[in-house]
This record gives C-alpha cells, structure tokens and sequence, in this order.
C-alpha cells in the first residue's frame, strides 16, 4: 500500500507545468516592472528600438547579471563606461512571484523528504537557466553618440568621428548569479513561509530561523511601502509624478534600504559628478556633488535637512515592530536573551545583504583625439559604497536592543508551546497554540 494520506494524494503537483508557470510568471512580472519604470523614465525614446533590450538588459541586472558596456571608433575616438547597479523593485518583484509560485504546490504539508523539494527546485532551476539564457542573448544593443555643439563637435565633423557605446552581456556571470539568486530565494521562501514543509532532519531549526528570518522579511517590505507612500504624497504635493514612478518601479529598494541603514548609523561613501544624480530626496544628491568622494551618513544629512534624524525613530519604531513579530512568533520556552541574540544575528545579516546589493558605481566618459574629461553632458559618475563591517557591528548592537526589548513586549501574547491553567475544572489541562 501507498504510504501517501488522502491530503497528500490531494496536494497540487509540482512537475514541469507547474515550474514552467512559476517562471513565466516571475518573468511576466519583471518584465512589466521594469518596462513601465523604464517607460516612466524616457527610455522609449531611445533610438533604433532600443527599448525592448534595455528592458531586457534591466531584468539580467535585477538578478544579478553582468551587463558590459564598451563603445568607441577606431583610434580617434575612445568611449568607457561602465554601470553596476541592481534594480531592486525589480528583483523583489521576481523574488515574491517566484517563491509564491514555488511554495503554492507544497502547502499544507508539515515535511517533505529533501529529495521531493530538490527536484521540485531542480525543475525550477533548468527553467530559469533556459529563460535568463535567452534574455541575456537579447540584452544587447549599439548607440551613437552626439558630440553637442562646441569644439568637441567640430573636431568629430572634421575627421569623420561618431564615437558610439553599446551594451551586451557577459554570459558566464550571468547565467551564475542568476541561478545563485534563484537559489537564494527559493531557499529563504522555504525559511520565511510557516506553512511550507522542511525536510524531517531540519524541522529542529525551524524554531529558531523562520521567525527570525519572517520578521527580516516583514522588516525590508515595510520599508518599501512606506517609501511608496511617501513618494506617493510627494508626487501629488510636488509634482515629477512620472519620475517617482520610475524611482517606485526601478529603484524604491535601493533607496528605502539605503536609508534603514542611515538611521541605524551607518556610513556610505560616494561620489556624484556630471549629469548623474540620486533621484529622491535631493538632500543625498545635494551631500554626495562634487568632485571629493563624500560621507553619506546621519550628521552630514543634518547638515542640509535636520529632518534626517526622524530616521532614526523610524528605524527604532520598525526594528521593534519586528522584533516583537519574530519573538510572538517563537516557541514560549525562548528567552528574552536568545531573542537578542537571534534578532542581532537575522539584523547584521540583513544589513549585510543591503550593502551588498546597494552598491552603485556608474561613469562614463568621451574623448576625441586624446580630447575628454570635458565635463557637462560627456563625462559623469555616480560612486556609492558602504563601510560594511562598521554597519554590519551597528546592526548586530540594534538587534541586541531591539530584540530583547520586543521579547519583554511579546511576553504577553500565548505562543506555540505555551501552556495556561484556565481554571478547577480545567486543572491538568494544556492550551497548546497551533
């Protein structure tokens, strides 16, 4: 006889159908994502129908992939560029359709054997290879550039210039990174969901992790939202609707993430110079303009809007929002100093991930007969980086606080393994939370 219960034989399948639904879905939706952002900034005017491939080239980047851009005509003329920047709206996007995609057809189960959710997560996995492999391979295109109407001009209409930069992408890394991420996201949907089955011999750690790592969760996507408020409030107040619709399709992640970092007293290096610039708010553009690498941090903010400080009661009031989610969510018999330590473990790591992925390095720059670096239009950068370790130790101390102070908060509320004498004539009997 089968070993299979009724409620198993009931459970949806999860074959090929079902991962190829969960790709396109994933893809559908970044694609959208990233298109309408694109849209919102001007890039339909791009020339030659360059739009379609630069909406293509934005999804390889949301998932880690490597776009080479390179360009130049002959020895008169010499274009470098280069850009590495993540779309994070874009990535979480994908990340929330595909884990739904990939958790939909494992529900109501308590435990599954690691071989059923490794060829589940295989099926997953040759799909999106084939799928980035076939994005990446239309992620390229060439444009020519204008050389404006001064010298620079008439010395590229004297010897026959048209310097142009094109995009491609760099396969190895990309196809690499794109199943890296996958891989990443599949596997912290498995952490986050309650009611998704883990093998027999990890179901001890489930107590420990998941609330913790659900907290993380619940943390970054309410910092989004509010971001799109505000940005909401701000472009009905202030008008450039179409540019905060481009910063909410493309960039809110790295711009709300950026900020929950600030608040807790981190520093980012970072340069902007030429036409290149931060799009909201003005104050980090305003910080980061000129031609020294700049500190982006707390008391420089301050310095051109005292408002900045607002972040760190932000910042508080979330953190023990989730820290108080992640200890309602623990077993009763944790304490207080262990929802501490696990608070400041998921929180440094958090964090850690935002510097990772935060980063921007953009630049390009013209020269024609050995003629460039002549500012305005023709040459740019934009440079953001963090102080990793000093942020990672802030985030780890943040977490100490935060997660001791929301196990006190959360000692009220009843939670799994709790027991409770409702009275005589329920003596001996245990309330036990599902």
């Amino acid at each position: 006889m089968s070993p299979r219960t009724r409620s198993d034989q009931a459970i949806a399948p999860h074959g090929w159908v079902q991962a190829l639904l969960a790709v396109l879905s994933a893809l559908i939706t970044m694609g959208a994502a990233a298109a309408l952002g694109l849209w919102a900034a001007g890039a339909t005017d791009l020339p030659d129908g360059a739009f379609p491939r630069v909406v293509a080239a934005t999804v390889v980047t949301a998932v880690g992939g490597t776009i080479e851009l390179s360009g130049n005509d002959g020895g008169l003329a010499d274009t470098q560029a280069g850009l590495t920047v993540i779309p994070l709206s874009v990535t979480l996007a994908g990340a929330l359709v595909i884990a739904v995609g990939f958790l939909r057809p494992l529900r109501h189960r308590a435990v599954a054997g690691a071989g059923e959710l490794a060829g589940w997560a295989a099926r997953i996995a040759v799909l999106w290879l084939l799928a980035l492999l076939a994005l990446a391979l239309g992620a390229r295109q060439t444009f020519q550039l204008s050389l404006g109407d001064d010298t620079l001009s008439d010395l590229g209409d004297a010897f026959g210039v048209s310097p142009q930069v094109g995009f491609e992408t760099d396969l190895p890394p990309t196809l690499f990174f794109g199943l890296l991420w996958l891989a990443g996201v599949l596997v912290l949907a498995l952490l986050v969901s309650r009611g998704a089955p883990l093998p027999a011999r990890l179901l001890r750690f489930q107590a420990t992790v998941r609330p913790a790592a659900y907290a993380m969760v619940v943390l970054l996507l309410a910092y989004v939202a509010l971001g799109i408020v505000i940005a909401v409030v701000v472009a009905f107040t202030r008008g450039q609707a179409a540019a905060t619709l481009a910063v909410i399709l493309l960039g809110m992640p790295n711009l709300v993430w950026l900020t929950l970092t600030i608040g807790l007293g981190a520093t980012w290096n970072g340069r902007v110079e030429g036409p290149f610039g931060l799009p909201m708010p003005h104050v980090l553009d305003e910080v980061l303009r000129g031609s020294d690498t700049a500190a982006l941090n707390l008391r420089t903010l301050a310095e051109n809007d005292g408002r900045v400080w607002w972040l760190v009661a932000v910042d508080a009031v979330l953190l023990l929002a989730a820290a108080f989610v992640m200890a309602a969510r623990s077993p009763a018999r944790m304490r207080a100093w262990q929802h501490a330590l696990h608070m400041a473990v998921a929180l440094a790591l958090t964090v850690l991930m935002i510097c990772l992925v935060g980063r921007i390095s953009a630049h390009y720059g013209l020269s024609v007969l050995g003629i460039g670096d002549l500012g305005g239009d023709l040459n740019g950068e934009l440079l953001l980086e963090p102080e990793l370790w000093s942020a990672v130790g802030l985030a780890a101390l943040w977490g100490l606080v935060t997660g001791f102070l929301g196990a006190l908060l959360a000692r009220p509320v009843r939670r799994s393994g709790e027991t409770e004498t409702a009275g005589p004539a329920d003596a001996g009997r245990d309330s036990v939370r599902p």
